[in-house]
């Protein structure tokens, strides 16, 4: 069994009223192959300027593990049925709602992925659908969470 770990560092700078609860909520990410992410809480959540706008909150964080993850294993099941992919985008979006329990929480994330094919075979729109049904059922962020994960791709001209 794989252990995943990241360290979450925020220090208190002393010039904010913690009691007051107007402190910085400005943070890091570091993970073990040495990348360091600036985080914060969302302005949306946390006004500025105790959040930071230009660093990556922890929703934008969980739609764009639940995107990547997709999309590493669309690549593999793509390359397992022999097609080549050249470029994949997906400008994923999450909602943010109360949950069954009635809590606020992240109920729905919606991926949109276009992959751009090269080579000799192109994929059907079916075989495409069916390669992001078995990359969805296969990703393992998906496979963790309780909001409903919806891909809808886009299928490329080429």
């Amino acid at each position: 069994m794989a252990i995943h770990s990241a360290k979450i560092h925020w220090q208190f700078t002393g010039e904010e009223s913690f009691a007051g609860n107007r402190y910085s909520r400005a943070h890091t990410w570091s993970f073990d192959g040495g990348a360091v992410v600036p985080a914060s809480s969302s302005p949306a959540v946390v006004p500025i300027p105790m959040s930071s706008a230009d660093a990556v909150d922890p929703e934008e964080a969980f739609v764009a593990s639940l995107s990547s993850c997709h999309m590493l294993w669309f690549l593999s099941v793509a390359a397992r049925r022999g097609f080549t992919v050249l470029d994949y985008m997906d400008e994923a979006r999450g909602t943010m709602g109360k949950n069954a329990a009635g809590k606020f929480a992240m109920v729905r994330v919606d991926l949109a992925p276009v992959a751009r094919f090269g080579g000799e075979e192109f994929p059907t729109a079916e075989e495409l659908e069916a390669m992001h049904h078995t990359a969805h059922e296969s990703c393992f962020i998906a496979n963790s969470v309780t909001a409903d994960v919806v891909c809808t791709p886009i299928h490329p001209s080429n």
